[in-house]
């Protein structure tokens, strides 16, 4: 008995020694990750040389020198500012700043078609549809997080507290109806001239002014009032026989800049075409797939413009700015929730997404995009930036090219995280200035329109104006306040771009983790047909009608 009792309080004894054995194992293992670490990071500064430096600095050459022309033009269009610089002086000051634009706006056409002309056509149709339902439910997630974070940030920070007489207004809008604007964006999917699509938009303004007239009701019918109404219409002599309205009817008309919905559109299909037809649109794969080539050269070669063009842009819409005031007071709270919304959806949501999908760290993903998020700092224009973002993505990141051929032109054009967080915002805000109470349906509303009309946005500086008009329509709000907001939006553009680029690609990076699969069996499918077609014995062939005819000539002879 007394032996079982010992070997019972063994077992317990073993039991609570491999406990402290297994917990004091993972302190230790622990402690040795961390001074594993530690001794890396010592090595490192200990190897660090003259020439790991210099490697460092060339390596990141575009980087440095695009954050150092950002810092430099905010400095410079500050020590600028006293000397009050007319308009056209600042102009010139910012012309090479306008050069920068022309360049990348020049190559975003070409850049569009050609990557999703090849990008489809080098993917099959399931392949690629898979990819599309992806990248599509990704910028659907995404928008709507964002509109929902502008909505919160608005509703708790509360910046429109107070009278917008205080405010400055700042520009003209011109009205747009809701329906009008959704229909627009519809028939500018489908171009009818392809070649009118790469320089304007289909539009409707208001057009004629037509007198609608309807005929007074007819008394002079009634038997009993027939005299009666003849007496007294002689006596006032003034009596209008007709009723008559006025009605606007909307006409067609177009706006200056690329059709980027319809390309993308043409592309898409074009491209799934000359996917279908296999050998025979191979020759115009091939020339689509060399021009994209010969376009990411001419980027290369731009790229190294980039930051002086930077540096004159910032500095130029500084000098612009009349009164730096404006950005303070009741509007200065209305930025500061601005640029917390954004950060909150960039710097926390956007990477939490493509960690949980991916199961990577997103701050070295992040660190590879740092050209094209400051080139969209300084631009204000995520067409503009979408050729150094292919740039930065397949050269920094190694994201497949067929990925970022889809996913980036697409987004580029209708995924606008930062713009529909900021159209919600901005509703509300112009909502609380006019001590406007909205409900929770009129807060869904804006919610849900939101989210629509950053589709509609296209990628060209405060095209988000033009879509705000539809938002504050939806709930019945004043269009005209827009005035009010328009002081500091030039800054907040950029910022909301900045978060549409990285929104952009991002995605690219979540969108070829889940494809991978597809791209290895792609990949494995097209090495065994280059197998196929080596192994294949080569041998002439002559036609039997040639045969006969060359014997028969010989005959002859």
């Amino acid at each position: 008995m007394g032996e079982r009792q010992s070997h019972v309080n063994s077992l317990f004894l073993n039991e609570e020694s491999s406990k402290r054995l297994s917990s004091g194992g993972r302190v230790t293992r622990l402690r040795h990750a961390l001074e594993k670490r530690a001794s890396r990071a010592r090595k490192r500064m200990y190897s660090v040389t003259r020439e790991s430096i210099k490697g460092f600095l060339q390596r990141n050459a575009f980087v440095l020198l695009t954050i150092s022309a950002v810092l430099l033009g905010i400095s410079l269009a500050l020590a600028l500012r006293p000397y009050r610089m007319t308009y056209r002086q600042v102009k010139y000051f910012s012309f090479p700043g306008e050069l920068l634009m022309r360049m990348l706006q020049m190559l975003v056409l070409p850049l569009i078609v050609s990557s999703l002309i090849t990008g489809m056509a080098s993917l099959d149709g399931s392949a690629s549809g898979k990819m599309g339902m992806r990248a599509i439910v990704y910028y659907m997630s995404t928008t709507i997080i964002a509109v929902f974070i502008g909505i919160f940030m608005v509703l708790i920070i509360h910046p429109g507290k107070g009278s917008k007489e205080k405010l400055h207004r700042d520009g003209k809008i011109e009205q747009v109806h809701t329906t009008d604007a959704f229909m627009d964006l519809i028939r500018n999917m489908f171009p009818p001239n392809l070649i009118e699509a790469c320089f304007s938009q289909h539009m409707l303004h208001n057009g004629s002014i037509s007198n609608i007239t309807t005929a007074a009701t007819p008394l002079s019918l009634l038997e009993n009032a027939t005299s009666i109404w003849r007496n007294v219409t002689q006596a006032l002599g003034s009596l209008p026989e007709v009723l008559s309205y006025e009605e606007v009817i909307p006409g067609p008309g177009s706006v200056n800049g690329v059709n980027a919905l319809g390309l993308v559109v043409f592309s898409i299909c074009f491209g799934l075409v000359i996917g279908s037809m296999k050998q025979k649109g191979h020759a115009l794969r091939e020339f689509f797939d060399c021009l994209n080539e010969a376009i990411l050269r001419m980027v290369a070669v731009i790229i190294w413009y980039a930051p002086i063009g930077i540096l004159f842009l910032i500095a130029g819409k500084i000098l612009e700015m009349e009164d730096l005031a404006v950005m303070g007071g009741q509007l200065g709270m209305y930025t500061l929730t601005v640029i917390v919304g954004l950060l909150i959806h960039g710097l926390c949501v956007l990477p939490l997404i493509f960690f949980i999908v991916t199961h990577k760290n997103p701050w070295v993903f992040v660190a590879g995009l740092l050209q094209a998020l400051v080139t969209a700092l300084g631009t204000s224009s995520s067409s503009a930036t979408l050729p150094v973002t292919f740039r930065c993505l397949e050269e920094n990141n190694g994201v497949d090219k067929r990925i970022t051929r889809f996913v980036l032109p697409v987004g580029a054009t209708i995924n606008m995280d930062g713009t529909a967080l900021y159209e919600a915002l901005a509703a509300i805000f112009i909502a609380q200035v006019n001590n406007y109470e909205l409900d929770f349906g009129q807060i869904i509303t804006i919610s849900i329109t939101a989210t629509a009309a950053s589709i509609g946005a296209a990628g060209i500086p405060q095209a988000g104006l033009v879509t705000m008009m539809i938002v504050l329509t939806s709930v019945g709000l004043p269009t005209e306040d827009i005035t009010l907001i328009m002081a500091v939006d030039w800054f907040l553009d950029r910022l909301r771009t900045t978060i549409n680029v990285l929104g952009d690609s991002l995605g690219a990076g979540i969108v070829e983790h889940l494809s991978r699969h597809e791209l290895e069996i792609q990949d494995a499918e097209l090495s065994n047909s280059v197998i196929e077609e080596n192994e294949k014995p080569y041998h002439l062939i002559y036609q039997e009608n040639d045969t006969h005819k060359h014997l028969g000539g010989e005959t002859a002879l």
